[in-house]
């Protein structure tokens, strides 16, 4: 007498070992990338006349505030709540500016608890990060 095999069954729970891989293998490369905020909110301090203004600005779009000419690329909230660091690059043009050899004031990236890491320097205006929020 001979025996079948159900290689059917057999197929088809490996075509469900394969999903499933798949879908768990995603899931955790998913958790583990960092993800940009959508909205930073910065303070410019006017340095004539001593103002400071508190400004939002949507990730990738550019800002126009008095003659500087703000745009956040990326901008992301540390996972440690212990001590939470807020980072953002951020590119800031002078329209005043006609010289083509410097495109931009500042182009980097910026700290929300410590700015001067990476000062931003113009005779003006002074820009800190604050946050960043979805």
């Amino acid at each position: 007498m001979l025996i079948k095999k159900n290689t059917k069954v057999g197929k088809v729970n490996f075509f469900f070992v394969i999903i499933f891989s798949i879908l768990l293998t995603n899931n955790i490369i998913a958790d583990t990338q960092i993800k940009s905020e959508k909205v930073a909110e910065l303070s410019v301090l006017d340095k004539v006349s001593s103002k400071n203004t508190n400004i939002k600005i949507q990730v990738g779009e550019e800002f126009s505030f008095q003659n500087l000419s703000i745009k956040i690329l990326k901008c992301y909230n540390s996972e440690f709540d212990d001590d939470p660091e807020i980072t953002a690059y951020m590119q800031v043009k002078d329209t005043t500016i006609n010289n083509n050899d410097k495109v931009f004031v500042f182009n980097d990236w910026t700290f929300a608890s410590s700015p001067s890491i990476r000062p931003f320097d113009h005779p003006v205006y002074d820009v800190w990060l604050k946050k960043c929020y979805s």
